[in-house]
């Protein structure tokens, strides 16, 4: 059975930073969740799953950019694009998922490689971002 997942991009400098969190057990992450209802469009998923990890609730606009198979448990991630202004360089959000996690969210050089602090679903997503910004997608 496929499962449909959302990642929220977020992006800043003109492409060149990507918003990534430090998980405190399970390493660097992109924001990543499940779409919870049948007729949840991806835009709005994306939206919710953003303000529930990153406590980001204001969204300028969102445009979906693109289904991928992650290769990992049967996992299908839609990339929506969402414009958000003035975020800090860097921020702490508890959130209530998995009985609660302080995440640690900072900007990532898109060019910078993150193999040694993340899972390889995250490694393999970061490198479909970078994809869609040099095809011009973003």
């Amino acid at each position: 059975m496929i499962i449909d997942k959302v990642c929220p991009v977020v992006l800043r400098k003109q492409n060149q930073e990507l918003l990534l969190f430090k998980h405190p057990l399970a390493g660097i992450q992109l924001v990543k969740g499940t779409i919870e209802t049948f007729d949840e469009s991806y835009i709005t998923a994306a939206k919710r799953e953003l303000a529930e990890e990153s406590g980001i609730t204001h969204v300028i606009s969102a445009r979906y950019l693109c289904s991928w198979d992650s290769g990992f448990q049967n996992q299908v991630w839609h990339f929506v694009l969402c414009e958000c202004a003035d975020l800090a360089d860097s921020w702490t959000f508890h959130t209530q998922d998995d009985g609660g996690h302080d995440f640690a969210f900072f900007w990532h050089d898109i060019g910078s490689d993150i193999s040694s602090q993340a899972h390889t679903v995250f490694q393999n997503a970061l490198e479909k971002v970078r994809k869609l910004i040099d095809q011009g997608a973003v």
